[in-house]
Order: structure tokens, then sequence, then C-alpha cells
């Protein structure tokens, strides 16, 4: 059985929009990936509580933005009990070892990403690759991960080759920036999640998985 290539994105989606979608969709283009899941997350240890919209309601923004796109939102971190990336994508490997897993993030978290918990686990586990953020690319070239990280740069093409991914490995992707971002949509629209109240939707990555099992 070929490995399903899943790409990872976590965030707090509050909310998601557009540009989440956009860059999703390069990454799946620009890795070859069959499919990216958006891993709401809780709550971010690094940011805070204040103005932070109720999982649900985050989750479907998320649900609305992934629609007839190969993107899948789900809160697993919840059912997992995870708090930590690190301690996530442990959870992840160890539940879907038939999957190739590949770590998305923005360059603006490539600038803190030694602040994460464990963050050298992380690119132990599988291959990170950064997408340009406007405004961040020059602190996230000066960071010390990145200090860390330069040696494992590979080309994008040695994930596209079919060829084993191996870790570290890290991979920037260049493309036309998106200047969009969840905190000028609040500032914009504050009243957004009001949209998305009520009974928060049941978390639809199971059905995927077993969907995706029953037509293999």
């Amino acid at each position: 059985m070929v490995p399903v290539r899943t790409g990872l994105l976590g965030g707090s989606f509050n909310p998601a929009h557009s540009g989440h979608r956009r860059i999703t969709r390069f990454a799946i283009d620009a890795l070859g990936l069959d499919e990216v899941w958006w891993l709401v997350s809780p709550g971010n240890p690094l940011k805070p509580r204040q103005g932070m919209a109720p999982l649900g309601a985050r989750l479907k923004s998320a649900h609305r933005q992934a629609r007839f796109a190969p993107i899948v939102p789900s809160a697993i971190e919840r059912e997992l009990g995870t708090r930590y990336t690190v301690d996530t994508l442990r959870a992840l490997i160890r539940r879907y070892p038939k999957r190739r897993f590949v770590w998305i993030m923005g360059a603006d978290n490539l600038a803190q990403f030694h602040r994460w918990r464990d963050w050298r686990s992380i690119a132990r586990m599988m291959p990170i690759a950064v997408v340009a953020r406007p405004g961040y690319d020059g602190a996230a070239l000066a960071s010390p991960a990145m200090a860390w990280l330069r040696r494992y740069r590979v080309p994008v093409a040695s994930l596209l080759d079919g060829g084993r991914w191996s870790a570290p490995a890290l991979v920037l992707l260049r493309f036309d920036p998106d200047p969009r971002s969840a905190t000028a949509i609040r500032r914009a629209d504050p009243d957004w999640v009001l949209r998305y109240s009520g009974h928060p939707p049941r978390d639809r990555l199971t059905h995927h998985l077993v969907a995706q099992e029953e037509g293999a």
C-alpha cells in the first residue's frame, strides 16, 4: 500500500480564512501531498487566551474554509489530550504508522520555533516545510532554530522523487505572499465568532479516515 502523503498544519485558526486555504493548497501542490490536516489547537501555550474564540467556533470556520479541497480540519489534540506539538506529533505517528507526515508552518513560526517545547525532537520526527510569510522572513532566517536547521535544508525535489522521507529535513517554500491574517480579520470583524456559534461540529477526521480505508 502506497503511504498517504499527509501535511500537518497546526494553529489557532482564530478564525480560519482564505489565506490559510491558499497557503495549504500551495503546499499540497509544491510537496506533492495527498492531503493536509488542519490541527485546530484547543489552546496554544505561546498565545494569550484573551481574544481566543471557543474551539467549536474556530473549528467551524476551518470546515467552511476547507470545503471542496483536500483539507481535513480536526481538533484531534482534544481527543489525544496533548497540549504541545511534540506530543501531538508523537501520538499521530504512533496512531497512523502507514502515513508519511510533513510539518508545515509559516516563517513567523520558524522565527520562534526555538521557544517550542523539545523543538529539535519535532525536527527529527518528520520533514518541515516553511512557507514564506510577509514581514517574517528576516527574523526566521536569523532565528536560533534556523541556525540549527540550516544544515538540514534540502530541495523540494527530495520530497517529490518518491524516495524515502528522512528527518531532520527543512524545505523553504516561496510563493506570492498573502497579506491576510487572522489578527486583521478580527480587527475588521470583531463579531465573526457569532456566525459560528451554537453546537460545535463533530470532528470529521475519523470519518474521513474510515472512508479512505473503505475506498482503498
